[in-house]
C-alpha cells in the first residue's frame, strides 16, 4: 500500500504545471536573472593592480627592508602582485600624480615614509596600510641595529631579506570574501528548499477530507491514515530533491557557481533545509483552515519574506535584521540554511554549520509534531 500511493502521488505531483513551475523552473531563472545580475559586480570587487610610484633617491635604495619588500610585492612573475611601481625622481612623481597615472607616491626622508596622495580611497588606504607595516618592520631592524654590539652584516641582509620575503605577501582574495553572486546563490537555495513545502503542502490537501474530494476518499477507505501521508511526503521530499539536484546542476555547469571545498556539505545542508521546508508545507496544509490557493499563497509569502530577511534582496538585510530584531533570524529556517553556508564560505571550522543544522532539524520536528498531533485530533461528524 505504502509504495503503491508513493507512486501515484509522485505521479500526480508532476502533473501540476503550477507546482512544477514554482518548484523547478522559477529557482533556476532566478539563478540565471542573479547571475546576469552580479557577474559584472562581482569582478569589479577584485583587487586591481595599483599603479604607484617611489621617489628612487639614496634613503630608498639603501634601505633594505623597503626595497626588498616593494619589490616582492611588484613582482610581474607573481598574479598576484599588489603594486606596479614607477621608479622616478620628486618631479616626475608629481607629474604623474597630476595626470592621475598613479594613486600616490612615496618619499623616504631619514628612513622615514612620506605618503602623498590627491584623495583618499581604497587603494590608496591599500598603500598606507603597506607602508605602515614595512616602517614597522623597519624600525625593528634599526633596534637591531643599535644594540648589536658586533654586526654581521651578511647575516643581517639574510634575516631580512627572509623575515620581508616571508611576511609580506598580500593575495587578491577578493573572488573568495567579496563575491555578492555567492551570498544571493546561498538565498536561492534556501528559497528552493522551502519551495519545497508547496509539495508536501499539496499532497497534504490530497489526503485531508476537507479540502479535497480524493480526501473524502481517503477518509472513508480501509487504508492507514498514517502510511497514506507518510508516502505523500516522501513523494513530496523526493521530488523537492530532484528539484535540488537540476537547481545544483545548472549553476554548477551552466553558470559555473563555484560553491567551494564543501559541495558535500553544502549538499547535505540542503537536503535538510528541503526537509524543513517539507515540515512548513506539512504544518500550513493541516494547521490552516484555508482553501488551497489561500494555503500556496501564504506559504509562498512565508518563504520569500524569509528569503528577504536572510539577504536574498542584499546581504546588509540579513545584517540589520541579526542587529535590530534578532528573534525574526532566530527561528527563520531560510536564515539557518544561509548561515549555515556562510559558515562553509568563511569560518575554518564546522561549529556553526553544526549550529545552523540542529537548528533545521529542531525547526522541523516541533513542525511535524504540531501537525501530526493535529491531524490525530480532527474529526469529521460527515464526509
Amino acid at each position: 500500500m505504502f509504495l503503491h500511493n508513493l507512486k501515484y502521488s509522485f505521479k500526480t505531483l508532476f502533473k501540476n504545471k503550477a507546482l512544477i513551475f514554482w518548484t523547478f523552473a522559477f529557482p533556476i531563472l532566478m539563478g540565471l536573472f542573479f547571475n546576469l545580475a552580479f557577474a559584472d559586480i562581482t569582478e569589479s570587487e577584485k583587487l586591481k593592480v595599483i599603479d604607484i610610484a617611489i621617489i628612487n633617491n639614496s634613503g630608498y635604495k639603501y634601505n633594505l627592508v623597503y626595497k626588498n619588500a616593494f619589490e616582492t610585492l611588484s613582482d610581474e612573475s607573481n598574479k598576484d602582485r599588489l603594486f606596479n611601481i614607477k621608479y622616478v625622481d620628486l618631479d616626475e612623481a608629481k607629474e604623474l600624480l597630476k595626470d592621475e597615472k598613479i594613486i600616490g607616491y612615496l618619499e623616504l626622508k631619514d628612513n622615514k615614509p612620506n605618503l602623498t596622495f590627491n584623495y583618499n580611497g581604497i587603494n590608496q588606504t591599500i598603500f598606507k596600510y603597506v607602508v605602515d607595516e614595512i616602517n614597522d618592520a623597519s624600525n625593528i631592524v634599526d633596534s637591531m641595529l643599535q644594540t648589536s654590539d658586533s654586526i654581521n652584516f651578511q647575516e643581517m641582509y639574510s634575516k631580512i631579506e627572509s623575515m620581508m620575503g616571508n611576511n609580506v605577501e598580500i593575495k587578491n582574495t577578493a573572488s573568495a570574501n567579496l563575491d555578492y553572486m555567492m551570498i544571493e546563490f546561498y538565498t536561492l537555495i534556501a528559497m528552493t528548499c522551502l519551495y519545497g513545502g508547496i509539495l508536501s503542502m499539496v499532497s497534504i490537501n490530497k489526503v485531508l477530507p476537507n479540502i479535497s474530494n480524493k480526501g473524502k476518499r481517503v477518509g472513508v477507505s480501509p487504508a492507514k491514515k498514517s502510511t497514506v501521508i507518510l508516502s505523500s511526503l516522501v513523494a513530496s521530499l523526493i521530488a523537492q530533491l530532484i528539484g535540488l539536484a537540476l537547481l545544483f546542476l545548472f549553476t554548477v555547469f551552466v553558470i559555473k557557481v563555484d560553491y567551494g571545498d564543501n559541495l558535500l556539505l553544502v549538499m547535505l545542508l540542503a537536503f535538510i533545509g528541503s526537509f524543513a521546508g517539507l515540515a512548513l508545507g506539512l504544518a500550513v496544509g493541516v494547521n490552516l483552515k484555508s482553501s488551497d490557493n489561500a494555503k500556496t499563497g501564504i506559504l509562498i509569502a512565508i518563504t520569500m519574506a524569509g528569503s528577504f530577511f536572510s539577504g536574498m534582496m542584499g546581504v546588509t538585510m540579513k545584517y540589520i535584521i541579526d542587529k535590530n530584531i534578532t528573534i525574526i533570524n532566530k527561528i527563520n529556517p531560510a536564515n539557518f540554511i544561509t548561515d549555515g553556508l556562510y559558515s562553509l564560505y568563511y569560518y575554518d571550522n564546522l561549529d556553526r554549520y553544526i549550529l545552523n543544522v540542529v537548528s533545521l532539524l529542531v525547526f522541523s520536528f516541533i513542525l511535524i509534531a504540531i501537525s501530526f498531533v493535529n491531524l490525530r485530533r480532527q474529526k469529521y461528524d460527515s464526509i
